[in-house]
Order: C-alpha cells, then sequence, then structure tokens
C-alpha cells in the first residue's frame, strides 16, 4: 500500500462554485480533458494542461456524478432532474429517468455503466434534497437506493435502505457492482453474476471517513473520494433518538457539525485490500468529493471548490 502525504496538488480554477464530480474524456478530439458539473447547472471542459475551459451543457439542474455512455453521450446524476443525456458535440440535455415507481427522485447522485449499457446509479435519500444533505445524513434516514436502467427502460431498485447511497463502481469483470455508504462509511458490493449472484455483503467496511463518489480508475482499482473523516460526535447523533436528531438540524448552520478541512482520496482493488491513501495538503483545495484516475493522474473533485485539482503521481 502505498501513502502520500505532502504531495504537490495543482488546482485549476473554473468559472462556478461546487465541482463536485470530475470525468476524464478516453479519447477523440478531446482526449484527455475533464469534464465537472457546478452548482449552477454548467458543465465545462477543462484541457488536461488547464489551458482551456469550455462550457459545453447547462442541465437546469443540478449535475453531480459524470460518465460517458456507449453511445458517446454523457451521462449526468442530476440531484434535482434525474438521470440525464447530454450531446457534448450541441449541449442537447434528455432527460432520462426522473422518478422511480412514480414517485420523483430528490437526490440522484452517482452511476457506473456496464459494458452492455445498463446503467447502476444511486438516490441518495428519498426524504431531503442536496439543499439538505446534512439533514439526511444526521438524521440517518436511511432511504438511500441503489437502482437499474435496463437497456429496456425499465428502472428497479437493487438496494435500498441504504445510509446516503453516494458513488457507483462495478467490478473488472462486472460480476459486482459496489455503492458507497456516506452515512455508515462502507463500501456495500452488490453481486451480479456467480454463485453469489443476487447477495450483498461489504468489499470495504469502517472506512477512515465518509465515502462520496467512487470510480473505476485505469489502473483497474476503483478509486474513493473520502468527503471528510469520521466524526464521533456526528456518529453519537445518527445512534441517538430521532427527536434528537430532528432537532440539532434545525439548529443555526453556524453551529452544526461541521465537515473537517481535509482532502484525502483511496484506492482498492477488487478484493477490498487498500492499494493507496493519498492524504493530500487541504489548504487550497478540500473536501474531496469526485476522483478518477486516468494514466497515473489523480483528478479531484470538490462540493465546496470553484475548481478541480488534479495529483500527478
Amino acid at each position: 500500500m502505498t501513502t502520500s502525504a505532502t504531495p504537490t496538488l495543482e488546482i485549476h480554477p473554473l468559472p462556478g462554485h461546487g465541482a463536485e464530480d470530475v470525468l476524464v474524456l478516453p479519447d477523440g478530439p478531446h482526449e484527455g480533458s475533464v469534464l465537472s458539473g457546478t452548482e449552477d447547472g454548467a458543465i465545462f471542459r477543462l484541457s488536461h494542461d488547464g489551458r482551456r475551459i469550455d462550457r459545453v451543457a447547462h442541465t437546469g439542474g443540478r449535475p453531480l456524478g459524470l460518465e460517458l455512455h456507449p453511445d458517446g453521450r454523457l451521462l449526468v446524476c442530476d440531484a434535482h432532474r434525474g438521470l440525464l443525456r447530454v450531446d457534448l458535440a450541441t449541449g442537447d440535455v434528455e432527460q432520462v429517468v426522473h422518478e422511480v415507481g412514480g414517485r420523483e427522485m430528490v437526490f440522484c447522485n452517482n452511476a457506473a455503466i456496464a459494458s452492455d449499457g445498463t446503467v447502476w446509479f444511486s438516490d441518495s435519500s428519498t426524504r431531503f434534497s442536496i439543499e439538505q444533505w446534512k439533514d439526511d445524513f444526521v438524521q440517518d434516514t436511511r432511504t438511500g437506493r441503489l437502482l437499474r436502467l435496463d437497456t429496456s427502460g425499465e428502472v428497479s431498485v437493487v438496494l435500498d435502505g441504504l445510509a446516503f447511497a453516494n458513488g457507483v463502481a462495478l467490478a473488472a469483470d462486472e460480476s459486482f457492482v459496489v455503492v458507497a455508504e456516506t452515512g455508515a462509511r462502507t463500501l456495500v458490493r452488490h453481486w451480479i453474476t456467480g454463485e453469489r449472484a443476487g447477495s450483498r455483503d461489504l468489499l470495504v467496511a469502517d472506512l477512515p471517513g465518509y465515502p462520496d463518489n467512487i470510480a473505476r480508475g485505469s489502473d483497474g482499482l476503483i478509486w474513493v473520494a473520502v468527503a471528510s473523516p469520521r466524526d464521533a460526535v456526528v456518529e453519537r447523533l445518527q445512534q441517538g433518538p430521532p427527536w434528537l436528531r430532528r432537532q440539532v438540524t434545525r439548529i443555526p448552520q453556524r453551529l452544526q457539525p461541521k465537515p473537517a478541512r481535509t482532502c484525502r482520496v483511496q484506492a482498492y482493488d477488487d478484493t477490498g485490500r487498500l492499494v493507496h491513501d493519498h492524504d493530500l495538503p487541504a489548504e487550497g483545495f478540500h473536501m474531496a468529493t469526485g476522483v478518477r484516475e486516468r494514466d497515473g493522474d489523480v483528478w479531484i473533485g470538490s462540493l465546496l471548490e470553484p475548481a478541480v485539482a488534479v495529483l500527478r503521481r
């Protein structure tokens, strides 16, 4: 396992706040460019060297997780509008999934796409929107879900009762799908094929902090953005009576528990073994919520920063 305590982060500002996720384009005329969505609904494309920034689309909502669909379009998990497809050449936006079982989604978050086009995606909460993410987190509603969009267009609930379902990634051989359970600090594994198909277990338990987006890198590892370290006060509150948890989220923001100022990403193999642990300087960039490894470079997004960052290893 490798660690990195004092590496240098390159920080690349964007003309929007809250660049929550990052996606590196694998080929084509913009190979190596990085996409990120900001809280104003814009999706920007940043050249690999950071010298050029183009706005390629606007979702009309709040884009979070980004994935490249096999048809070349961008799949966007929009917290307000659900699952979208975006034509990167024209900026056209198509709403694909906005409700499940006749009920509107309120917090579509992250996705992974199988080789056959099946989309696995997360719905963090059925009660609270992204603007109230702390409420769901502290109240521990466990209404998060892992969903599946078949190539036929059918949507099904694969897992429910998750403690703030977040990042999603597939095994290298697509034998299982992993969803980050932020509130419980775990990576939950749902088996797709083989003797254990249909069952669930934990790929990783007791993470050192609260996982956000996860993604498989070009190195074959599952990279995990650790948004904040474990908070003993928050976890005691989560175990308290429901009335206490509700009261805490009603007190002024300045008095509520706050994420620590850190920037940390980790990488695990398909057995759950920790391979990389980068605890990065947080002075100029903090709260890692998105991470992508591509050819040794590790790109990082943040829910709180008007920028993306890259660790060039």
